[in-house]
């Protein structure tokens, strides 16, 4: 696949997830899929993976991310971007405050054939921590 096709379907995947559509997240999504989110959380196959999509989206139904950069290289895309979003439910063993947050992020997704099979995301979880009334700025 091009450079450009991969991101296209990272893209695609990230609007989906914003979306909460699973339909097509799936299709864009390895069953095999691996990766990392929110630091440290480890994820194996794609029913990991939707449970962790689902579990963010219901804490942030309204969540979005925005893109400020999409780079790709090989098998890979990287984005860079924030990721915005109102806290209505537990997410973390935190409570919901029914605060907006908005948070940076910085994500790496290879992609082969078609599907993203690695998921990398990084969060900046100390202004999330902070804006959710966790921990003092």
């Amino acid at each position: 696949m091009s450079l450009k096709q991969n991101k296209l379907i990272v893209l695609q995947a990230y609007e989906a997830f914003d979306r909460g559509d699973i339909e097509t997240g799936k299709a864009l999504i390895a069953s095999d899929i691996t990766g990392c989110v929110m630091g440290s959380h480890e994820l194996k196959g794609a029913d990991a993976f939707f449970e962790y999509a689902l579990k963010m989206r219901q804490a942030f139904p309204d969540g979005r991310h925005t893109f400020e950069d999409a780079i790709a290289e090989d098998d890979k895309v990287v984005t860079r971007g924030i990721f915005c979003g109102t806290h209505l439910a537990e997410i973390m063993n935190v409570p919901p405050t029914g605060k907006q947050v908005t948070f940076s992020v910085v994500h790496i997704d290879r992609v082969v054939n078609g599907k993203v099979v690695e998921h990398w995301g990084h969060a900046d979880m100390m202004v999330l921590m902070q804006q959710l009334g966790v921990v003092n700025s």
